[in-house]
């Protein structure tokens, strides 16, 4: 027999005894199955082919399921003899539910009262938060509640009640307004240190943005958000100042890091946004900027978002002249802003400085009151062998607006200085316009040390310190504000900063100091 017959008498007899196999067992197997499906309150037996899924059974008996119905076994599954279908009817509902927020107590400390004597500046108010769910039920049960949105119908408004701080300071009189931020409120002082009285007492002030308008007239601040941080830091909002009766109103703006400030003669607000990140330092800067109207509609670009030049995400700040011209400062230049047109026009580079972390050092600018100059903090070539960037040297310079010329200040004062120009009407008559600014105590280390205050002449000669003492650790950085005027009983400008949490106020001409609060909790202030 060849080899290609014995494989055909082979294949034959195989196919032989399958047939024969497969008709021996044929006969044993039922050809449909029994199983059971509960559904909709009740329990069915259904008869279906061998091999049928779940998704057939359900078919034969007529049961559909909906889009968030659930089924087990899952409706793909094979069935066997004897199996059980659960179907769940799931739908979800929306609730909503009216909930009483309990409002905050404060007690603030207040050197105009004595000891042991307490006063309550505001009565406090419950809040009414509007909360809906998303409510997801199972055969009519509730299996799972989530919080889809929350309104608040009335903001809870914190109780705050003064106590005594050991004795009251002497009152000093004072000129124009002066905003102080403390424990999250925002306070006003006019007239004299005495006389205060709370403006925004939400106890929510984040301190990023806290400008009086140039006449005063109005407090620009940011609130913390109520959203998670990754995806809103906080939101714009103005107060009038004028009495007890003005209500904040928000400017619908939010993620407001770096700069915010009104625009002189004007009552616009100008503004610079960030994007929120989970990372640090917790934003992404736009390097924009929009403005808006206290009158209302829609912000109006004046800067495009931009990559913002070296360490751009961490951003760029901004500052008005009284004129109105509007300057810019970021890590490694500081030049024009064409408001017109859009764009940036680049007055002076800056060697950026390397602080080896997740913060980023931007020059400080003031305006001269002319407005022909800017006062810039500088970073200087370090005289030892050391890159640029790394040089911990830092100078005070002014750079013309007109010639572009610049011409050095002070040497060595730190990366802090923040200068402040003198208004003419803080100066006594005849006298050359005096600069103050910050010291580092010590200026080789000017990222961790602290600072005193000190004043120039516009030239930089006659440089004096006048606070704090030698013999305390200095101030935090901080911008130094001066007197919008010269008050009845002073002789010349006063300056106004913080230390150890309270409000000093300290004559230029002398360094005479006056402690003008005992909270220890301020944290920003402003003076027009």
């Amino acid at each position: 027999m060849t080899a290609a017959l014995h494989r055909c008498a082979v294949w034959a007899a195989s196919f032989a005894l399958l047939a024969s196999a497969v008709a021996c067992r044929s006969p044993g197997l039922p050809r449909l199955l029994s199983v059971s499906i509960r559904a909709d309150g009740s329990e069915q037996q259904v008869s279906v082919e061998r091999g049928a899924t779940v998704q057939e059974a359900l078919q034969a008996a007529e049961i559909s399921l909906g889009d968030l119905d659930s089924v087990e076994p899952p409706a793909y599954a094979v069935l066997a003899d004897g199996g059980r279908i659960q179907v769940v009817r799931v739908r979800e509902a929306f609730e909503t539910e009216q909930v009483v927020v309990a409002f905050e107590r404060q007690t603030l400390r207040n050197d105009t009262l004595s000891e042991g004597d307490s006063r309550l500046v505001q009565q406090g108010i419950s809040g009414l938060q509007e909360i809906t769910y998303r409510v997801r039920l199972e055969d009519g049960v509730e299996a799972a509640r989530a919080v889809v949105k929350t309104v608040w119908l009335r903001a809870a408004v914190p109780e705050i009640l003064m106590v005594g701080a050991g004795g009251p300071q002497i009152p000093l009189p004072i000129a124009g307004k002066l905003v102080y931020l403390s424990a999250g409120n925002a306070w006003l002082l006019e007239g004299s240190t005495a006389a205060r009285r709370p403006l925004v007492a939400t106890g929510d002030l984040d301190g990023r943005i806290f400008k009086l308008s140039p006449s005063a007239e109005y407090l620009l601040f940011t609130r913390r958000s109520k959203k998670a941080a990754d995806q809103e830091i906080n939101t714009l909002w103005a107060v009038g100042t004028k009495d007890d009766t003005q209500e904040p109103f928000s400017l619908n703006a939010s993620n407001i890091v770096h700069f915010a400030d009104w625009i002189p003669g004007t009552n616009s607000i100008a503004y610079s946004t960030v994007e929120p990140r989970a990372a640090a330092p917790g934003w992404q800067a736009n390097n924009d900027l929009e403005r808006v109207s206290l009158a209302g509609g829609p912000a109006r670009v004046v800067l495009e978002p931009s990559a913002g030049g070296v360490y751009g995400w961490w951003g760029m700040s901004f500052g008005f002249s009284p004129q109105g011209k509007l300057a810019y400062s970021r890590p490694d230049q500081v030049g024009l802003v064409d408001q017109d047109g859009g764009y940036l026009k680049p007055l002076l580079d800056i060697t950026p400085f390397n602080t080896r972390s997740d913060w980023v050092w931007v020059p400080s600018l003031a305006w001269a009151h002319e407005g022909d100059a800017l006062i810039l903090t500088t970073h200087a070539p370090s005289s030892g062998p050391i890159s640029p960037e790394d040089s911990e040297r830092f100078d005070l310079a002014a750079a013309s607006v007109v010639n572009a010329a610049t011409v050095p200040l002070a040497r060595d004062v730190g990366m802090f200085a923040y200068a402040a120009a003198a208004p003419t009407s803080a100066d006594s008559a005849g006298s050359p316009q005096q600069i103050a600014f910050l010291q580092a105590i010590l200026p080789a280390e000017s990222d961790r040390s602290g600072y005193r205050l000190a004043v120039m002449d516009r030239d930089g000669s006659n440089r004096r310190v006048l606070f704090p003492k030698s013999d305390t650790g200095g101030l935090e950085p901080q911008l130094p504000l001066w007197s919008p005027g010269i008050a009845e009983g002073h002789n010349g400008g006063l300056l106004a900063v913080i230390l150890e949490g309270d409000l000093w106020l300290i004559q230029a001409k002398n360094g005479d100091a006056f402690q003008a609060t005992g909270e220890g909790t301020l944290t920003r202030i402003d003076w027009r």
